[in-house]
């Protein structure tokens, strides 16, 4: 098969796919559906509970940490629903990612709120970080199942959400040191 015909392929099941997904979301995750009233507030509720508790003082430097764990932990979910790891079974609207209320609100909102106590308490982050993975992973992630909204399959485990929230939780945090202490050493 030629390139060009590898994506014409590609493009047709792309759209194939597409469509797909706006029939499912009519028929069972649009504004009719309980699951759809639940993910917006997965998406709101946190962002309003950052506006009232960020510390403006601090702002660039917490809100730098949620948009690395918001950034890091969609393009991962991405590859995960890609691969068939991993499935958000409702969703907000078809045409955005499938997990958006938990990776662009939830998990950045969770992780800068716990970030912004340890700075404020001169506590450990990645002792906070892994207990509040740990949370997530064996706390929530097992309600999103029980409730349909998460699945996981070929051997993926509730595990490997710890792992990863973790792992983007420190990639996050050493992004966010590296970067306020190269503007603190410029100044």
């Amino acid at each position: 098969m030629s390139r060009k015909q590898y994506w014409e392929e590609i493009n047709k099941a792309s759209e194939k796919v597409s469509s797909l997904m706006y029939s499912f979301w009519h028929e069972y995750s649009d504004w009719g559906n309980w699951q759809f009233w639940l993910i917006l507030l997965f998406l709101l509720a946190p962002l309003v509970v950052l506006l009232i508790k960020l510390d403006r003082r601090k702002s660039l430097e917490i809100l730098f940490l949620g948009y690395t764990v918001h950034m890091l932990w969609t393009y991962t979910d991405l590859a995960l629903i890609r691969q068939g790891f991993l499935d958000h079974n409702y969703f907000l609207v078809p045409f955005l990612p499938q997990g958006l209320g938990i990776t662009a609100s939830f998990l950045p909102v969770a992780f800068m709120l716990a970030y912004q106590y340890c700075i404020n308490h001169d506590k450990k982050f990645p002792v906070w970080a892994l207990v509040l993975s740990a949370v997530i992973a064996f706390g929530f992630a097992p309600i999103e199942e029980a409730i349909g909204l998460l699945s996981t399959q070929k051997g993926f485990t509730i595990a490997y959400l710890f792992f990863i929230d973790f792992a983007i939780s420190m990639i996050a945090y050493g992004m966010t040191k590296f970067f306020t202490q190269f503007y603190s050493a410029r100044q």
